[in-house]
């Protein structure tokens, strides 16, 4: 019988592990002061992803938010029904939807980045700036070398200056 052996590590010590960690903190700490907007975490995220990508589709937007197409319709339609989102008509194909905010998100959008900025320096207290910006530009390295477009090759991402850490 093969028996696996643990790493000279303790678990809350690994990078994995402590890197998960650290983000379901956030994520909780996050919803724990955003619970006032009356969203759930699934329809904030909707509305923070589609403004960066207004006039997405809805299965690109799918996948960006790694759910199924049909989850997220049904998010929209909520989001839709309280006047946040919007679905037009694509120019080019009449079988497809664009999205974009309404005008009415953009006020609630501006909550949710005071939110996460709030969340942000929490997390933050007792590193200084220097070590803030190394953090987030490790992050940004190790995202690169995972990610899809980096397959081949890890590729170093540009180096963050303090004006740019937000």
């Amino acid at each position: 019988m093969l028996k696996y052996s643990m790493p000279n590590t303790t678990p809350h010590r690994t990078f994995g592990f402590l890197l998960h960690d650290v983000a379901r903190l956030l994520r909780k700490r996050f919803e724990q002061k955003a619970k006032s907007l009356g969203l759930t975490r699934s329809q904030w995220q909707v509305l923070a992803h589609l403004a960066r990508h207004e006039g997405i589709g809805q299965s690109a937007l799918a996948e960006i938010l790694e759910i199924e197409p049909i989850t997220l319709g049904r998010l929209l339609d909520r989001l839709e029904a309280a006047a946040l989102v919007e679905r037009r008509a694509h120019p080019r194909d009449r079988r497809a939807w664009q999205l974009f905010l309404a005008d009415k998100a953009h006020p609630i959008l501006e909550q949710v980045w005071e939110l996460a900025s709030e969340t942000r320096e929490e997390a933050m207290v007792g590193l200084p700036p220097l070590e803030q910006e190394r953090l987030v530009n490790a992050l940004l390295t190790i995202r690169a070398n995972l990610s899809d477009r980096t397959a081949t090759r890890p590729v170093a991402p540009p180096v963050l200056r303090s004006a740019d850490n937000g």
